[in-house]
């Protein structure tokens, strides 16, 4: 299917990596059910409001940090804060050298955060990229990558070196891949993509590959098709094609080491409920079962217990947001969002708890500066009685 859009309309957003604090929440919450009381009963999954931002912002990036804190960055908005789950409060930290939306944002071994790529408050592509330092507070420069780009893709490998893929170039979607040594500062240009795409989603496996699906190729095309990046070789190849080609989906490494890819935009990039599972030992997607409702450019949020919980999406006013259980299959209800919302960022905190921040309301009417909090209902309601 074809689609055709303008250079703003077809913005779309990027996800926050919060895959390293997972083993740490698994051992906060089985302490906490270790330890509940006889005739507790757990409490209903819930969001709360937490404090705002400053501004309200979309196309934003948000990155846990070592700390526990959240570097929120960027965006139609010009954020750029720090959320302390602590006190549930946002606090002022540098802001970047060059102001950006629709870019990449992730946290190396060293503890900086990377931001790469985007676009300028003058509607500028950037080739630029740039270093957050938490213990300073303080941007810096590092080397810019050797294509301008925006709705591309940003993973981290396994040897510390990051991966570019695709993304949007000065008129369309581009094939062009890149790694970032943060030894030397420096991009190196890779094996390009077997087929130009942006708005597509990349996954690093247990194997050490990088799975890149769907999005939209330079022809505006809504794709199906699949590769793997080996970073031991520099190489793409082709693996199996998702059974609905669909674009700014979800993608999400569940812990038994399938992937899966939830909702976003089908044919006439319309959003979509249909969910698939991609196994690496076979290279080839299987149908899971569907959501309850449609959605596009929504989060994926893989949860302590090894549920997802995707949150939120464009074009569609849900009542209650779902988890899917690996377990059965199947998605649930759970509690919806106070305030609906897209193109927003979902982070998995060290408590267990999700933050969602910013993004668009119900229709894109407004840009949101509202954050809340989900607790899936892992705790114990001190007002229940046997």
């Amino acid at each position: 299917m074809k689609t055709s859009h303008s250079f703003i309309a077809g913005l779309r957003p990027a996800f926050s990596n919060v895959a390293n604090q997972i083993a740490l929440s698994l051992v906060v919450v089985g302490a906490a059910l270790m330890v509940q009381p006889c005739g507790a009963a757990p409490f209903d999954a819930s969001w709360t409001e937490t404090d705002s931002l400053a501004a309200a912002t979309q196309l934003h990036t948000a990155t846990l940090l070592p700390d526990g804190k959240v570097l929120v960055a960027g965006g139609f908005g010009v954020v750029t804060e720090l959320y302390d789950p602590a006190n549930g409060m946002w606090g002022a930290t540098g802001s970047p050298v060059t102001p950006r939306f629709a870019h990449t944002a992730t946290l190396l071994t060293s503890g900086k955060v990377l931001v790469a790529g985007g676009i300028d408050s003058n509607f500028n592509l950037l080739a630029s990229a740039e270093l957050y330092d938490p213990t300073l507070g303080t941007w810096t420069t590092t080397g810019s990558l050797h294509k301008a780009r925006n709705r591309h893709t940003e993973t981290l490998l396994p040897d510390g070196k990051v991966l570019v893929t695709g993304g949007l170039g000065a008129k369309r979607a581009i094939a062009s891949a890149e790694v970032y040594d943060p030894v030397r500062g420096a991009w190196k240009q890779t094996a390009r993509l077997i087929t130009a795409r942006a708005y597509h989603t990349a996954t690093l496996l247990p194997d050490g590959k990088v799975l890149v699906a769907g999005g939209e190729d330079g022809a505006f095309f809504i794709l199906s098709s699949a590769e793997l990046y080996d970073p031991r070789t520099g190489t793409w190849t082709a693996t199996g094609s998702l059974i609905r080609a669909r674009l700014v989906h979800t993608a999400t490494l569940l812990p038994n080491g399938k992937v899966l890819v939830a909702a976003g935009g089908g044919p006439n990039n319309l959003p979509m409920a249909s969910a698939e599972l991609y196994d690496p030992a076979s290279g080839t997607w299987t149908e899971t079962a569907s959501l309850a409702k449609d959605r596009r450019q929504h989060t994926a949020t893989l949860l302590p217990d090894g549920k997802v919980l995707v949150a939120g999406g464009g074009l569609a006013n849900h009542i209650n947001e779902e988890l899917y259980d690996l377990a059965s299959g199947t998605w649930t209800p759970t509690a919806g969002l106070i305030t609906q919302r897209f193109r927003h960022t979902a982070t998995l905190l060290p408590d267990g708890t999700v933050l969602a921040t910013g993004g668009l309301s119900f229709f894109g009417l407004e840009l949101l500066a509202s954050a809340e909090l989900y607790d899936e209902g892992l705790g114990f309601s001190s007002d229940w009685q046997p």
